[in-house]
């Protein structure tokens, strides 16, 4: 683990976060901009920088884990797809993006888009308590699966 990492420090548990899962390799909790309700970001407690560099065998616990919060996340905002996207633009620390999908161009590549000149506003913060209650929300489900826990 790095000493300054911000997501290596959350795994070690001194910044707080609105976990969905925890376990001894990976932590799973909400993103504070979120792209759309319920949008997680599963880390994994070792620091590897990008996704290329995570052993195999930890890439395969996030894909799964993944797998699992995409089942719950299905269930609870009545979406078709969850995109899953491995990431480390913004924090060098490895890391995977669950969104629910309500519009197809909740995630889009700038490809597409046909302006010159995009502007981004920043994402919203839902506040703390509604993270917690959607954190609480995803957590149950979780647990509430088959091989949950």
């Amino acid at each position: 683990m790095e000493k300054n990492c911000l997501f290596c420090r959350i795994a070690r548990g001194e910044i707080p976060a609105h976990e969905v899962h925890r376990d001894d390799r990976l932590v799973a909790f909400l993103d504070i901009g979120p792209i759309r309700e319920g949008h997680v970001q599963i880390v994994p407690h070792a620091h590897h920088e990008t996704f290329e560099m995570l052993p195999p065998d930890l890439a395969a616990a996030i894909l799964h884990l993944g797998q699992r919060i995409a089942k719950v996340q299905k269930a609870l905002y009545g979406v078709d797809r969850i995109a899953f996207m491995f990431s480390g633009g913004d924090i060098a620390h490895a890391h995977a993006h669950l969104v629910p999908m309500v519009e197809k161009t909740d995630i889009t590549s700038r490809r597409y888009i046909a302006e010159d000149k995009v502007t981004f506003r920043a994402l919203p913060n839902p506040g703390d308590a509604a993270l917690r209650e959607t954190a609480a929300a995803l957590a149950a489900g979780l647990r509430g699966e088959p091989g949950g826990g």
